[in-house]
């Protein structure tokens, strides 16, 4: 049972009785309460009511109360304890309802969640690396966010398929093959022949990037300049007190200033050309070299014999490497469907546009025009070549006609977001059927944006030299500075170390990966976010360090009482609730279901992250106030043990479907 979610359906029921239009809406204000001096749960809605209605809030409390039918979970409501304040309305779970319900809770393996009342089929696209270049930390937040919010809907018993959508097709091959015909080294790429493919594909792509900004640069200084100009004539003829003058005078501040940032950059990447002789000599041997890149991306595409054999060399290799890293992750999907795999539908798919008037050609081009969007939606190039929005469209009819899907989720970065606002609308006309006799159910789609991951600088989290952070060699670093802390934390130990080298190495993998989808999981996914080694591994606060320890801790109590779990829970025992601090465990843990559901209303993983932190704080204080082996008598020894038992439950499968693992001893 969700108890937030029970309440305020009661709480509906008696807003309902007394006239409230949208009770709904004032019934999402009954929420936890902050101070439990107030009781469990509190609601507000009187107050706003009370306006609505023309009547004092408090008097509208006591309409609410006096209809509110809640005996069973709170007992009979006295007015004069239940309503405080202005109109605050305050509840308190009854104890013999609580400690009835944790110990239902302690009997089922579900740990109180049901089963969704209304599955779907729900598909999440998620990670969805290019296949020629190594997944670095821009990859990161996808994979995770999309991995939780996989385990977490089937759990909740959906129909849930998790679709790794990766680009094998587009312009980055164009690249490779270019650099592979022209400047590879044939023994590092027998050696280790995707980190050679990387470096074929940086190189060029570096190249590329370098005419580009030569050719910006001119047009970029000028406009440097002018700006400049403008700025120091409005500095000087600007008016103190003018407030719309200062507003124009920062903005153009700004302006200068992102404007030097950008010429700045393109210098950077000239300089870095320009000052070393090898690269200079390449970039001037091949000035169109962009060009000559998309000509073989052009030459793959119609079938040519020659790069569709390099192609298929280098794909498996490059997929093996992306593999080796969600490893390493855990991460796993039920299907891998790339590009390529839709390049024969993509003609059907712009014909199906043309004739049903979705789309139509505009300059040459075959686009599709959304109200409120002033840039097309653009299916075919100009020059016949298709785009990344006629896979997508192509990829949404396989998803519903192949997979059934009823619902799908992009879990893509928020600046994507136009491209899916003009997806969506498009799609949703595309999956209509021609006529109103037989329509077709349809299938929601939602777009769960998400924020960058920054470094110190509140830039895009770079390397020292640049570049852009690797995924794997960010895995590497949170494990060896994992190890340290597992060492370190083992060494201290009072007794003496107690984990042999097999056993550290795995805590510190656990640790280290667990660290890393933790850190990124307990923010708000909309929220850009400094990444901080410090902050990551630190052994307390909101960290996974912080939630596994909480789990070894609780085992550790079993391995110093020698009590076996297993035993413990087929004895048959029950959990009662004497003291304050085991019953604010005890509500802690039944609110188990209220966080999962708390995910899955906006796909908000760090709902759960939260109420995990919460619950290691719960179970700290109750350490703390409540002898657990040393308890005053045998039956409220055998009661704590069972509460510390749930406690290490509910830690282990809330981590588990963030994709966290626990361990026992740390």
């Amino acid at each position: 049972m969700n108890i937030l979610a029970t309440l305020r359906e009661r709480f509906a029921h008696a807003l309902r009785e007394i006239g409230v239009d949208a009770p709904a809406e004032f019934a999402a204000m009954v929420k936890p309460a902050q101070d439990a001096r107030f009781g469990d749960f509190q609601a507000n809605c009187a107050m706003p009511l009370g306006k609505r209605l023309g009547k004092p809030p408090r008097e509208v409390a006591a309409e609410i109360v006096a209809r509110l039918d809640v005996a069973d979970l709170c007992g009979t409501l006295d007015p004069a304890e239940a309503i405080a304040g202005p109109g605050f309305i305050n509840l308190r779970i009854d104890d013999g309802w609580l400690e009835e319900r944790i110990n239902e809770l302690f009997a089922d393996e579900r740990l109180g969640v049901p089963h969704a009342a209304n599955p779907r089929k729900v598909v999440v696209d998620y990670s969805a690396p290019n296949v020629a270049k190594p997944m670095h930390v821009g990859h990161l937040r996808s994979t995770v966010i999309g991995d939780a919010i996989c385990r977490i809907l089937r759990f909740l018993g959906h129909d849930v398929t998790g679709d790794n959508h990766v680009g094998d097709w587009g312009t980055q091959f164009g690249m490779i093959l270019f650099g592979y015909k022209h400047f590879r080294d044939d023994e590092a790429y027998r050696h280790a022949p995707v980190a050679e493919l990387a470096r074929l594909y940086r190189l060029v792509s570096r190249l590329s990037d370098y005419h580009e900004q030569r050719a910006a640069l001119p047009e970029l200084r000028d406009r440097l300049e002018r700006s400049r100009a403008d700025l120091a004539a409005c500095e000087a003829n600007a008016n103190p007190a003018d407030k719309s003058a200062k507003k124009a005078l920062k903005e153009r501040r700004q302006a200068v200033a992102e404007q030097e940032q950008a010429v700045a950059a393109a210098e950077r990447k000239i300089a870095a050309i320009e000052g070393d002789p090898h690269s200079n000599s390449l970039a001037e041997a091949h000035r169109d070299i962009a060009e000559q890149a998309r000509r073989e991306t052009a030459k793959l595409h119609a079938g040519d014999a020659e790069n569709l054999s390099l192609w298929n060399e280098f794909v498996p290799q490059c997929l093996d490497a992306i593999q080796s890293v969600y490893d390493r992750l855990d991460i796993r999907f039920d299907t891998t469907l790339g590009e390529s795999h839709f390049q024969p539908m993509l003609a059907k798919i712009v014909a199906d546009l043309l004739a049903r008037g979705i789309a139509q050609e505009s300059d040459g081009a075959i686009c599709v025009f959304v109200e409120g969007h002033a840039a097309p939606f653009i299916v075919r190039k100009s020059d016949g070549a298709f785009t990344y929005a006629t896979t997508d469209l192509a990829t949404i009819r396989h998803r519903v006609d192949e997979l059934g899907a009823e619902e799908i989720l992009y879990v893509v970065d928020a600046r994507q977001s136009e491209h899916f606002q003009l997806l969506f609308a498009t799609a949703e006309k595309l999956l209509a059927q021609p006529s109103t006799l037989d329509p077709q159910p349809s299938t929601l789609f939602r777009h769960v944006s998400f924020g960058t991951v920054l470094g110190d600088d509140r830039r895009p989290f770079k390397t020292r030299s640049g570049d852009t952070v690797g995924l794997e060699s960010l895995i590497d670093e949170a494990v060896n500075r994992a190890r340290a802390i597992v060492d370190a934390n083992d060494d201290a130990k009072p007794d003496g170390p107690e984990l042999d080298e097999a056993t550290r190495a795995d805590v510190a993998e656990a640790v280290g990966v667990g660290g890393i989808k933790y850190a990124d999981l307990r923010h708000n996914r909309d929220s850009d976010y400094v990444f901080s080694w410090e902050k990551m591994l630190a052994t307390t606060g909101d960290t996974a360090t912080y939630m596994q320890y909480a789990h070894a801790r609780v085992c550790g109590i079993f391995r110093k009482g020698n009590v076996d779990r297993d035993a413990l829970r087929a004895a048959g025992g029950a959990i009662r609730l004497s003291e304050p601090a085991e019953r604010a465990l005890a509500l802690q843990l039944a609110r188990f279901p209220e966080a999962l559901d708390d995910v899955v209303r906006e796909y908000r993983p760090n709902a759960l992250t939260q109420y995990l932190f919460e619950t290691a704080n719960s179970f700290s204080t109750f350490f703390e106030q409540c002898h657990v082996l040393r308890a005053a008598d045998e039956a409220t020894r055998a009661s704590r043990l069972l509460l510390c038992d749930l406690t290490a439950r509910v830690m282990h499968h809330g981590l588990a479907l963030l994709g966290i693992r626990t361990c026992e001893r740390m």
